[in-house]
């Protein structure tokens, strides 16, 4: 099961490296044709936006699994680990309401104006407007997996994260 999530996981992470390494050679071309030879074009323009919004929502899940978010913990520290344990869920399930509160309206969202088409491509907008639910849904389940992580933990994996400074021996802090 170990080698399957991972696996998985990293057929995630992969398609947003790959999408956030297009995303890159896509700009810099954009930045040095308009720039140095005066040319652009508002489909290459339109394509770099369609990439930004899918590799920011398609990262949500990735911040989630892999603990990359803001975290304020000066006051957690200092709360016993098994305590520690159900602050995370709470916490966990008030970011899954949100998220679900966003799949909602991103699918409200999309098929209230997902059949126009985009300038640029000439595409219909759904297939703009998708990613926001469709990510939204896959980082709905990276929470349920990290819920699911907290509830199967020791509560040694709740311990103290940060280590306070304190003056060296002999030293001055």
């Amino acid at each position: 099961m170990k080698n399957l999530s991972k696996i998985v996981f990293d057929i995630y992470m992969g398609i947003g490296m790959v999408a956030m390494g297009i995303l890159a050679i896509s700009v810099l071309f954009s930045v040095i044709m308009r720039y140095f030879f005066g040319l652009s074009w508002k489909e290459v323009s339109e394509f770099n936006i369609l990439l930004f919004a899918f590799t920011t929502f398609w990262g949500m899940g990735i911040n989630v699994l892999k603990d990359e978010h803001v975290v304020i913990d000066i006051f957690f520290d200092r709360i016993k680990p098994a305590v520690k344990r159900w602050i995370a869920v709470f916490n966990y399930l008030m970011v899954l309401a949100v998220d679900i509160f966003l799949v909602w309206y991103a699918i409200i969202y999309t098929q209230k104006t997902g059949k126009a088409l985009s300038p640029g491509l000439g595409i219909p907008m759904k297939f703009l407007y998708g990613i926001m639910p469709v990510a939204g849904a896959i980082c709905a389940i990276c929470i349920i997996i990290k819920i699911i992580g907290f509830l199967m933990a020791p509560a040694e994996a709740f311990g103290r994260k940060n280590i306070p400074l304190t003056k060296e021996k002999g030293g001055k802090a």
